[in-house]
């Protein structure tokens, strides 16, 4: 028998309500690890009863305070990192140098939540007119929840919900269903931390948990990492609802190498790029757009080699590049993305179907694959395959490289890689996505800075995380006052102004 896991709210573990449970998988196993509850209405109902009640205590403790918490929750991350990474790659299956990456880039918008005081600063301007001053300050939301995808279980809940509780909002969290045990981690971490019962909860399950979210009136805001018909979606619904959204879906990201590129760095950063994490991050890069035929073919002999070499195995073996898949229906997906690349006409020149672990033969394993002459036809240039899978596209011109990339539905991330300036300066101008790299091939921010794409990549008018989460967690007010020194000369009918 596997553990089964509870939810957490109120500041502990319960059971929930549910009599549905799915199972959790250790990917390099193939086999169930543990069952995570497909929490109900009732579940959400309680969790967020529990943040209600406890946000008029929260939002009126000092921003300073808050702050502490925060240096508090970044000190007990930093001394559990090789746990909570175990966590991820347990049931995730990234190697685990990628999982302890994955938990410091969400420590680090941890660390920038602890300045919330000088973040929640206004503006003020005195003598507006006469006797009359005006300032702005920034009040949080109430109750917000969060949707995390399968792939970031540490680093995705690291963006939400510390920007969200520092600015004085409390949250209720749902992590995917196929990676449940870091946010149960997290939450316990939150409360040695210092921070009071109900200010964070979480929710295990599946759409049902999404829908009571959309459907509770007193939910005020929902981010959501997610497929972009998920997103779309939610961003829909809950925006009828009356509710701030902020709902970010798929990818299928460009790294443009133009013939001046250097070679050996741009192989590496695309290897990189396209396989670490086994391609299942949205800002991975799924097709490489070479400029000029003999680009092409200098790419192409360099990839090969390097991609057949791969090695692969469970994420907790040294020496891996690359883990599995996180689940069978996954692997059987993008495998099935490969062989529908061959009938389109694509080239395979490294096949990773059927790759097998020694002494782990039932995990959801499959090696690099590699396409050469995609078209942007093809199915497998158009959709987010979410795998280790890149294609190479041809083209002739730097111009046909940026028409390319902004005809595609998805928007997030870019890059090109070249040694001309007036290249890349082209390049960042005219590209129509919401993240570039130059010379950089995952172009993601730092925490300072706010993470999100552009057209089908996301839903809603903020980004994540640094001064764009600040303001979507938050509302500005602004006021208006005048203290009179003056007995009153009567009532004005005119619109006022200054004169």
């Amino acid at each position: 028998m596997v553990p089964k896991l509870s939810n957490y709210v109120g500041g502990e573990r319960v059971a929930s309500q549910t009599t549905r449970y799915s199972s959790v998988y250790d990917p390099a196993r193939g086999a169930p690890s543990s069952e995570v509850p497909m929490s109900t209405s009732e579940d959400v109902a309680a969790a967020v009863a529990a943040a209600k009640a406890a946000f008029d205590a929260w939002s009126a403790t000092p921003a300073l305070r808050r702050a502490r918490v925060m240096f508090a929750l970044k000190s007990l991350i930093d001394r559990h990192l090789d746990e909570l990474a175990a966590l991820v790659t347990a049931e995730h299956g990234k190697v685990l140098d990628d999982a302890r990456g994955s938990v410091t880039r969400g420590m680090e918008v941890v660390e920038f939540a602890a300045g919330i005081p000088q973040l929640l600063k206004g503006e003020f301007s005195e003598g507006v007119a006469r006797g009359v001053d005006s300032f702005s300050f920034r009040q949080p939301l109430g109750v917000c929840t969060g949707v995390g995808p399968f792939n970031f279980p540490a680093m995705i809940p690291l963006w939400m919900a510390p920007v969200a509780i520092a600015c004085g909002n409390t949250f209720v969290m749902k992590p995917s269903e196929r990676v449940p045990s870091l946010a149960l981690r997290l939450a316990e971490l939150f409360t040695e931390a210092g921070l009071p019962p109900g200010v964070f909860n979480v929710v295990n399950g599946d759409k049902e948990v999404v829908d009571a979210f959309i459907a509770h009136p007193d939910v005020a805001a929902i981010s959501l990492v997610g497929s972009t018909p998920v997103a779309e979606n939610v961003y829909q619904r809950a925006s009828a609802a009356g509710k701030r959204v902020q709902a970010l879906g798929g990818a299928k990201n460009h790294l443009v190498v133009l013939p001046d590129a250097d070679l050996p760095h741009t192989v590496d950063a695309l290897m990189g790029a396209a396989y670490g994490s086994a391609g299942e991050r949205c800002m991975a890069i799924s097709v490489a757009v070479a400029v000029g035929a003999e680009t092409a073919e200098r790419l192409v002999e360099s990839l090969v080699p390097r991609v057949r070499a791969l090695q692969i195995g469970p994420g907790t073996a040294p020496g891996v590049d690359m883990g599995p898949l996180v689940t069978r229906e996954h692997l059987e997906r993008v495998s099935g993305y490969v062989a529908l690349g061959v009938e389109e006409g694509g080239e395979l020149l490294v096949d990773g179907r059927g790759h097998q672990v020694l002494g782990a033969e039932a995990g959801f394993f499959l090696g690099g694959c590699l396409f050469d002459h995609v078209t942007p036809q093809m199915r497998i240039y158009r959709e987010e395959i979410f795998g280790p899978v890149l294609a190479i596209v041809r083209v002739q011109t730097l111009d046909e490289a940026i028409r390319l990339v902004n005809g595609h539905r998805y928007g997030n991330g870019g890059a090109i890689f070249t040694s001309s300036g007036e290249a890349a300066d082209e390049f960042t101008k005219r590209i129509q996505v919401g993240m570039v790299g130059v010379n950089v091939p995952i172009p993601v921010p730092m925490a300072f800075h706010s993470f999100g794409g552009w057209k089908g990549s996301l839903f809603g008018d903020h980004y994540m995380h640094g001064p764009e989460g600040v303001r979507f967690f938050t509302r500005l007010k602004t006021v208006t006052s005048r203290w009179p020194r003056e007995k009153s000369t009567g009532a004005s009918f005119a619109m006022p102004t200054v004169k």
